[in-house]
């Protein structure tokens, strides 16, 4: 075996082991192998930040902010943070825009303290952030338990009649000191928590791909409809299946998995109104997973990349995108 192939092998596998082939080898594999530890990494640019996007409620509108905090649960803009707000039903049942597509009309924000609840043809609604009187809820979430704040019985009211049926809605919130659920995919870190997210504190999209994917449609979709929370622009369509981890500002993020996508992309994002068809039947045309994938993605077609949060910090729309190499 060759010295450098005898250096990497032996540093691949455990420090210890380095030391001893070291010791073997000599002083040029020394020389080689301090080379080899000290070899920089490569930011290579990849693309720019085109919008940062924040839904505080699980399937509710997007909030695009020039400038979020990204934590390990995901963009931050002051009080709104990504799928921290999630609407159940009476028996803590999570409720989406899969079984309610109107929620992608609803429009939650926060002001000098207060949540501000909007949507078609419903008054304004407003009420404390902080509500620690407001009983804990048990929920539900794609089968995992987890907690919520009662918002109240207002918000229920303005949800129940919002969307217009029988059965009780009410809207709870995800407060820090509350028990997180492990991501449900086993792709992820153990230690990952997320609060209402499907899977991953953050999911990335080029503009490329969407308007590659407009181009085979009768009607051209906008980003807005994936629900990503950082669009790239400046890259080839499906450009960022390939970035495995990247920077941006002093944010570092680890591509885990792709997303693969379902019934809810067929929800207009301007209507509320659902079709069940495309443009989900146009991406499971041409973006499958390989066959090899198929425990993973099942027949979900992909579209975007879920990533997990390796270093904090702030993102700011314009910022350069940089794929890191070693």
């Amino acid at each position: 075996m060759e010295v450098k192939t005898q250096v990497v092998n032996a540093l691949a596998e455990n420090k210890k082991t380095a030391l001893l082939v070291l010791g073997g080898v000599g002083a040029a594999a020394a020389i080689l192998a301090f080379k080899y530890l000290r070899k920089p990494e490569e930011l290579v640019r990849v693309g720019v930040v085109s919008q940062l996007l924040v839904h505080p409620l699980k399937s509710g509108k997007a909030v695009s902010v020039a400038l979020a905090e990204c934590h390990k649960f995901g963009l931050r803009f002051g009080e709104l943070q990504d799928r921290h707000w999630l609407v159940v039903k009476e028996d803590g049942q999570m409720v989406t825009g899969r079984q309610q597509p109107r929620l992608v009309l609803v429009s939650l924000t926060c002001e000098g303290g207060h949540v501000c609840l909007n949507g078609p043809n419903m008054e304004e609604l407003k009420f404390p952030v902080k509500q620690p009187d407001n009983h804990v809820m048990d929920c539900r979430v794609f089968g995992d338990d987890i907690q919520g704040r009662d918002c109240g019985d207002e918000a229920s009211r303005w949800l129940t009649r919002y969307l217009g049926e029988e059965k009780t809605f009410r809207l709870v919130h995800f407060e820090p000191q509350m028990k997180a659920r492990q991501s449900p995919e086993p792709l992820f870190p153990r230690d990952e928590k997320v609060a209402y997210l499907d899977v991953g504190p953050v999911m990335l999209l080029s503009e490329a791909s969407v308007q590659n994917l407009s181009s085979k449609l009768e009607k051209d979709v906008t980003v807005s409809r994936f629900r990503p929370n950082i669009v790239i622009s400046d890259c080839e369509a499906f450009a960022e299946d390939s970035w495995a981890e990247i920077q941006i500002g002093n944010v570092r993020l680890q591509r885990v998995m792709s997303c693969g996508r379902c019934i809810f992309t067929t929800v207009d994002p301007e209507t509320g109104i659902i079709n069940r068809k495309e443009p989900l039947e146009t991406l499971k045309s041409y973006r499958l997973c390989d066959p090899s994938e198929k425990d993973i993605y099942k027949a979900s077609p992909l579209f975007g990349q879920l990533h997990t949060v390796k270093k904090t910090g702030i993102l700011q729309v314009g910022d350069i995108v940089y794929k890191i190499s070693r």
